[in-house]
């Protein structure tokens, strides 16, 4: 009998996604010049095309050519040209499955070297404590730079369209601009983007209807959502339970569940050192984030710990999907089959995974054949968290840019060591993001 894994799933748009495995979006920070995609995000994609997966989810796209997460990253709005975006979505498709484009504005999470704008709904910095410095302060946005923006996002998923993508997903998660307005520790407006879970919700429901107004009606538009920002007084799970119901009404055929900002990395696989959403210390843990002893389950703390590190935002997922009335994405260190049927078997319609495919391209195609994955990538475990979260992301691009050179990945690479190259390719690139921006624009 084949595996739920395995069966087809039809969307409200008339998509239809061959399997229920998805590569959820990792930043892949290689554009090319005029930071546009170019030969190594190619052949990134036609490696992970032909791995298996039903929907190959990009890194995020930018809308506003002056607020990137990053140096070298790709932006489509509407003087990109088309070309190289129509030869990536072409690239993507080229195993059989789907290409969405996720597209983004980082709003507040911009690194304080970087030129261009540091927006967010107030001017409320990223708090990172002695690592602060390394994001800008940014200005509260004026009602004509939402609205902008909004129609920005609309631009986007319009010539994503255009160039042959079959999606795209709105990235509200991770403390990105969206995900900022939907937090009240980040929004603290008075107007009609602030206060209310509605007024906060407001900027994201009206890029919904932008973009869907901007594509046809086959075309897919996907959210991706946190199910908590694991901070005290931040966006919790009944939050998101509410904010699933505003997009129901929208035509949005899946959203994305992830969680953390980075300020709080839960997506790291570091779910707030113990902390449940609206800060409540996590089952077997203490307040400062030691696991205690298991009590009760007949289980061993080691397997507690390796179940913590597999499918971490499952609890909240299956509290969400019990009410969700849109199918729902699980991302979130899933790396083993049995982690992936577990999770579909709480009513989960798409399993989503990164780093695991980041390290075996061709996972899929070995579940299908009863095969794992022979080496994994090891958590970074080091005291600082921030600089833990910044080197485990830095390995992942680490075997990202061996896949895009046609080399095999390296997941023994110290993190350190990961960390350091990255750093020399962010300082390169910046560089000609910084003579790109003051020419073209």
């Amino acid at each position: 009998m084949t595996s739920e894994l395995f069966s087809p799933l039809p969307l409200r748009s008339g998509q239809i996604l061959r399997n229920r495995i998805a590569k959820a979006a990792m930043e892949e920070n290689m554009a090319g010049d005029g930071q546009l995609p170019e030969r190594r995000l190619l052949t990134l994609y036609r490696r992970w095309a032909a791995g298996g997966t039903g929907l190959l989810i990009t890194g995020n796209v930018m809308v506003h050519a002056e607020a990137l997460t990053g140096p070298g990253g790709v932006v489509l709005d509407e003087h990109a040209p088309l070309e190289p975006f129509a030869e990536w979505a072409e690239a993507g498709k080229s195993g059989g499955g789907a290409v969405w484009m996720q597209i983004n504005h980082p709003g507040r999470q911009v690194a304080s070297d970087m030129p261009g704008v540091v927006w967010g709904p107030s001017d409320v910095a990223v708090d990172l404590g002695r690592h602060s410095g390394r994001f800008g302060r940014p200005t509260a946005m004026t009602a004509q730079q939402i609205e902008d923006t909004v129609a920005r996002f609309a631009v986007t998923a319009g010539r994503a369209e255009q160039a042959g993508f079959d999606g795209v997903e709105i990235h509200a998660a991770h403390g990105y601009l969206l995900s900022q307005f939907l937090s009240p520790l980040v929004n603290r407006r008075t107007d009609r983007w602030g206060g209310s879970l509605e007024n906060r919700a407001r900027m994201l429901l009206d890029v919904v209807r932008a973009v869907r107004a901007a594509v046809s009606p086959s075309f897919a538009v996907a959210v991706k959502l946190n199910s908590a920002d694991f901070q005290r007084g931040g966006f919790e799970a009944d939050d998101a339970r509410q904010v699933i119901e505003l997009l129901a009404p929208l035509g949005v055929d899946l959203v994305e569940l992830s969680g953390g900002s980075y300020e709080s990395p839960a997506m790291s696989g570091r779910p707030a050192e113990g902390l449940k959403p609206g800060g409540r210390p996590a089952e077997g843990q203490k307040p400062g984030g030691r696991p205690t002893e298991s009590r009760g389950t007949g289980a061993r703390p080691a397997d507690d710990r390796t179940r913590a590190r597999e499918a971490y935002f499952l609890d909240l997922a299956e509290d969400l999907v019990k009410t969700s009335p849109l199918p729902l994405m699980l991302t979130g260190g899933i790396t083993r089959r049995a982690t992936a049927e577990r999770v579909l078997d709480s009513g989960v319609a798409v399993v989503g995974m990164g780093t695991a495919l980041a390290v075996t391209p061709d996972l899929p195609d070995r579940w299908r054949s009863d095969r794992e994955a022979e080496r994994q990538l090891a958590p970074v475990t080091w005291s600082d968290k921030t600089l833990a979260a910044a080197a485990g992301m830095a390995q992942v691009r680490h075997q990202m840019r061996r896949l895009a050179r046609g080399s095999e990945p390296r997941p023994g690479t110290h993190p350190a060591i990961a960390l350091v190259s990255e750093y020399r390719k962010q300082r390169v690139a910046l560089r000609g993001y910084r003579a790109w921006l003051s020419t073209s624009r």
